[in-house]
């Protein structure tokens, strides 16, 4: 460490004292959360055990793609070092293996994804020779002068002597430029196009850079405007010296087609200080939104606040363990599963009409979001939410509605404020039936069911309607036949195919919407929904114990073999979606031979190295075994997947993190129980990491404290329970039980104790056999 200050010099030593002197105090591990948060997991290739075996080689499954975002939790913009200049498919702004970084990007590329970022721009500030290719213009940097946080981030520009800081809001970004050598200062600042339609201008009276870049569809629509654009506007705390525009011709292979540069006298002024308001609807609300959240130019005030905005975040989940690994996955993963859906609206409410509606919208009682990445995002980060922050929750609910609304359907993968149909399912009816069933019902749930019971019983009578993304895709075929043939390729979406799997998943979209249904008093509407939650009886081959494809004349596929990848399986093999049932685990231990039979091929799975976690449709598979008498097995697979699937480190997440989805199934294991069957009031009790964490919802004065006693990684197994002093003997907990308060008390110990919950009367009641 000596020898790393020696090289810096006197100035950078200095700044670097004076900046952790800026830095808010240090306060106890109680109130310092984000001391366990490292924004640097999930940069680098995933090195777990499954990501490793399963994923394509030469693909992006094995790259989490999380990048170091700094703003506050869910925020319309990211604040991001880039070191990909692109707003291309699967490719992230930062990596932690490169060398260069480019610029600081404002970014909406969904954290953990393998999607587009959208509406984007990057600043960079440099020295000496105006270079203006972000490629070009780069700059090497040292992880050994880099400092990540989610409210904070700074970095030596190693080629150019520039300290640069960056911190930032919801809808807002600060930054702060230190030249470090009598040089030249410039900063150049780009909107990411690249279909070369950014827009730039230079108001130098005002010392102020405005610009947009027009946002573009993929999947249904690829390539198509998106009908809104990124807009951002730039002040800065000085005047310009020189400035300039350039254009795509100015430029040899540009990334982009226009550009600004402003030039400052940083012989005088070593410091330069820029201010970002950012808006999806105009200028003008970029402008509100920075006067809005940015006021003044006191860089660590809104530093402070950012990273207090954090600690409540945080610190709804309180943990208490030995380990500093271990606090340092959990908060991190709770960091990463705040990032998305964003908000869309402004300050004062207002967004672009969702798909083809170009009207500005005006959102009065509630934050607009958008960006759900629902395939993953229902199965832990939606239900995660009804329980820590449940205000947030229905707003998103709402915002899901108010799509359906302005576009006439409800969305499937709602992305850009667009239909996408960019993977399989219908799970906005999940995400929507699921806050319901728990009691969340600040919304409009008549509205919501009419769209929901639209999309599980209609198609859009007009073709190029179907093709713009609107509808579930192939339900004529599912309602006719019970199931998706493979006959029927489903053409019309990106993830074409994958019969078995939708079928598994619409089956489980019509569980959801019955319980919506029969809490409604719908009884017609429940009995043929839940007729349908049993369809996955017909992809599912009692010969063989798995799913299979199948024609429509009910002729199983051949050959088959279950441990290889298929055509009618969403990124996966037959061997691992056969467990996506979780509407009705007693049915498929039933069909699959009884209890016996399913506990040893769930065992079977792991033992041949089949069981993969960087697929979300097999989130729930390790809690299966609670319902076939072998709670004390999900208690072991709990503490077997946590550790080989999850650590610290830039490859610590098991693949893409989709939106949070991944880091959302840490949080809840670690913490001890998991939402196997969202649309039910439900969770299913694992093995708790920590000595104790307490749930202290946002907005509420109730708190759920689960303490264990003797736990270590030896002793892993419960042995006994109390729940607020008195036995607890079963393997779910309820939503009324976490949300009201109360104190959970786990025994732990090295064996399992096999007859701990292990009766009938133990699962839980909605999904015991013939309910």
């Amino acid at each position: 460490m000596t020898n790393i200050f020696r090289n810096l010099g006197h100035q950078t030593l200095l700044l670097i004292l004076i900046s952790a002197c800026s830095m808010p105090n240090q306060k106890n591990e109680h109130e310092n959360l984000l001391q366990f948060v490292d924004p640097m997991i999930g940069t680098g290739k995933a090195q777990t055990i499954s990501a490793l075996k399963h994923s394509i080689k030469g693909s992006t499954e094995n790259l989490a793609n999380t990048f170091p975002a700094v703003g506050n939790p869910n925020a319309m913009t990211n604040w991001t070092p880039q070191t990909r200049a692109t707003e291309k498919k699967c490719l992230a702004p930062y990596y932690y293996s490169d060398s260069l970084i480019q610029g600081f990007r404002g970014s909406r590329f969904m954290s953990g994804s393998c999607t587009q970022d959208y509406g984007s721009f990057t600043i960079m500030p440099l020295t000496g020779e105006l270079k203006l290719h972000a490629e070009k213009r780069a700059s090497a940097f040292s992880h050994d002068h880099e400092f990540a946080s989610p409210a904070y981030y700074r970095v030596l520009l190693q080629d150019y002597r520039i300290n640069a800081e960056m911190t930032g809001t919801t809808r807002a970004g600060f930054f702060r430029f230190t030249f470090l050598e009598d040089n030249e200062g410039y900063v150049v600042i780009e909107p990411n196009s690249d279909e070369m339609e950014g827009h730039i201008e230079i108001i130098p009276e005002k010392n102020t850079i405005i610009g947009y870049n027009p946002a573009h569809r993929i999947y249904q629509g690829w390539g198509e405007p998106a009908g809104f654009s990124g807009f951002f506007v730039a002040v800065f705390d000085q005047p310009f010296k020189e400035h300039g525009i350039w254009g795509k011709e100015d430029i040899e292979n540009p990334l982009t087609n226009t550009g600004a540069y402003v030039k400052f006298d940083t012989k005088a002024t070593k410091q330069v200080l820029v201010k970002i308001g950012t808006s999806l609807t105009s200028i003008e609300n970029a402008f509100e939104n920075l006067d809005a959240e940015i006021r003044d130019w006191d860089f660590d005030q809104v530093r402070n606040e950012t990273r207090a905005n954090w600690e409540e975040n945080l610190g709804v989940l309180r943990a208490e363990g030995k380990s500093k690994n271990d606090l340092t996955i959990f908060y991190t993963a709770l960091y990463h599963a705040s990032m998305l859906p964003r908000v869309f609206s402004d300050i004062d409410g207002s967004y672009p009409g969702f798909a083809d509606n170009d009207e500005i919208q005006v959102a009065t009682d509630h934050i607009y979001y958008t960006d759900y990445a629902t395939w993953d995002s229902y199965r832990t980060l939606h239900p995660m939410l009804t329980i820590l922050n449940p205000v947030k929750q229905t707003e998103m609910v709402q915002s899901l509605i108010r799509k359906a609304e302005q576009g006439g359907w409800l969305p499937i993968f709602p992305c850009w404020n667009q239909y996408t149909a960019g993977m399989i399912g219908d799970h906005v009816i999940a995400v929507i039936g699921d806050a319901y069933i728990k009691g969340l019902d600040n919304f409009d749930i008549d509205t919501a069911y009419y769209y929901m019971r639209k999309n599980a019983f209609e198609s859009p009578a007009d073709f190029e309607v179907y093709k713009n993304g609107k509808g579930r895709r192939a339900l004529d075929s599912y309602l006719q036949y019970g199931y998706i043939p493979l006959e029927d390729t489903v053409k019309e979406a990106f993830h074409q195919n994958e019969q078995v799997s939708r079928t598994l998943e619409y089956a489980y979209d019509d569980f959801v919407l019955a319980q919506v249904a029969k809490k409604l008093g719908k009884t017609e509407d429940y009995r043929q929904l839940i007729k349908r939650a049993g369809n996955y009886r017909n992809v599912f081959d009692t010969s063989t114990g798995f799913v299979r494809g199948r024609f429509a004349d009910g002729r199983w596929i051949e050959p088959f073999e279950p441990a290889k990848r298929a055509s009618y399986i969403t990124e996966g093999s037959p061997y691992q979606y056969t467990w996506y049932v979780p509407q009705d685990v007693p049915g498929l231990i039933s069909s699959m031979g009884g209890e016996e039979r399913f506990v040893h091929r769930l065992d079977s799975m792991f033992e041949i190295g089949e069981y993969w976690h960087g697929n979300e449709p097999g989130h729930q598979t390790i809690y299966l075994y609670a319902w076939a008498g072998a709670a004390w097995k999900t208690q072991d697979r709990a503490r077997q997947v946590l550790r080989e699937e999850y650590n610290v480190g830039p490859g610590g997440l098991s693949g893409n993190d989709d939106v949070g989805q991944m880091s959302a199934w840490a949080v809840m294991t670690m913490t001890g129980f998991y939402p196997v069957t969202p649309g039910t009031p439900y969770y299913i009790i694992g093995s708790p990491i920590f000595d104790e964490v307490t749930v202290t919802p946002i907005g509420s004065n109730n708190s759920f404290t689960i303490r264990t006693l003797n736990n270590s990684e030896e002793n892993k197994y419960i042995q006994s329970a109390l729940l607020n002093d008195q036995p607890f003997d079963r393997i779910y907990l309820t939503h009324e039980e976490i949300t009201k308060g109360g104190l959970l008390e786990f025994t732990m110990g090295p064996k399992p104790n096999k007859s701990w919950a292990n009766s009938p009367e133990a699962r839980p009641p909605t999904t015991k056999k013939g309910s």
